[in-house]
């Protein structure tokens, strides 16, 4: 069953993103690899990131000469002790946790010589946050270094940004095609939320036609495999909130849903 929205489904962002995630990914490969076969290959690869939540607010930093906490201790031999090993009781702390964030993007190689011709990115709540970001803009910088052309895909409403020198222009959604012939310039393609998803272009190597990347019918595809009209819950508040005059059109949208 399809999506009542014309576009994207502002509820996936709070609900199922991860699963879209991935599932919008692997659509997006199979869409792409009759468009450049025979002479390029589209794999979906993964970065994974192992955090710390550590409370930065509690963080004891040590310089390299240590400093020893005690309770009225300024200096010397402890007297309680006379200088004699005596035994030392053990406290429990918690290890900070480690989570595993996996992000998943398609890479187009050329077939014979593997080179890496095309990366998309379809960013994550991750991406556009905290820590995240940091760790994401360091690999764009690291790609937008070399020729390799770069498509990102802002299907998010919440977070930050991609960093541009001149302003942006008005839209809820974002799709950004850097070419590496054409560095530091980018083609920036923004649309409202009630719009449908644009075609955008995908570049290839130099010489080669670029394809059209369908990001609606690659969404309306994810959207209906996965059952999302069933699994998402369209009674909870939408994450990130959104203005009156918004609401009352999703209110409006979910009273004639969409029936083809």
């Amino acid at each position: 069953m399809p999506s009542p929205f014309p576009g994207m489904d502002p509820f996936l962002e709070g609900q199922l993103w991860s699963d879209f995630h991935h599932g919008f990914i692997t659509t997006l490969q199979g869409r792409l690899v009759p468009r450049v076969a025979p002479d390029y290959v589209v794999n979906v690869e993964k970065s994974v990131y192992l955090l710390h939540e550590d409370d930065e607010a509690e963080r004891l930093v040590i310089p390299d000469v240590a400093v020893i906490e005690s309770g009225n201790w300024t200096g010397g031999i402890d007297p309680g002790d006379g200088g004699v090993a005596v035994a030392v009781k053990s406290v429990q702390r918690t290890l900070p946790e480690i989570k595993t964030v996996r992000h998943s993007y398609l890479v187009i190689r050329s077939l014979h010589g593997r080179d890496v011709v095309t990366v998309i990115e379809l960013l994550s709540p991750w991406n556009k946050s905290g820590e995240g970001r940091g760790e994401y803009l360091q690999k764009r910088d690291a790609l937008l270094a070399t020729p390799i052309n770069l498509v990102e895909l802002d299907l998010l409403r919440g977070g930050r940004r991609l960093p541009t020198v001149e302003r942006l222009p008005y839209g809820d959604l974002f799709a950004f095609v850097s070419r590496g012939t054409q560095r530091p310039k980018s083609d920036v393609y923004a649309w409202s939320l009630p719009r449908a998803l644009p075609t955008i272009p995908t570049p290839l190597a130099p010489g080669d036609a670029d394809v059209p990347l369908e990001l609606q019918p690659a969404f309306d595809e994810t959207y209906d495999r996965a059952g999302y009209r069933y699994s998402a819950n369209y009674k909870l508040p939408i994450e990130p909130a959104m203005s009156e005059p918004q609401l009352a059109w999703i209110r409006q949208t979910l009273e004639k849903p969409k029936t083809s």
